[in-house]
């Protein structure tokens, strides 16, 4: 992953942005994020359902979210409806 946010997307991975990444069926997420004394690699994988991805993000393009959009969507809320997925419950 520091190598995607290095080559692909042209960032610094040690820049103190969170960088974050999905799998094709969109049930994991991967988060990368420096805090000044090491990398922090995160992992969120969903036992059943999907998470609601913003349409026309392609694989090599950049997306900026606000910190309650990125909370949102790793709780299982569909941005588009603002409404939790069928699947998630607490």
């Amino acid at each position: 992953m520091h190598g995607v946010v290095l080559d692909r997307l042209k960032e610094d991975p040690c820049s103190g942005a969170l960088y974050v990444f999905t799998n094709k069926r969109r049930n994991r997420i991967k988060t990368l994020y420096w805090d000044g004394t090491g990398m922090w690699v995160m992992i969120k994988r969903l036992e059943q359902g999907c998470f609601t991805w913003p349409k026309g993000v392609g694989e090599k393009e950049k997306l900026a979210l606000a910190p309650e959009a990125l909370a949102l969507l790793l709780d299982g809320v569909d941005l588009k409806q603002g409404s939790l997925k069928p699947w998630y419950q607490r």
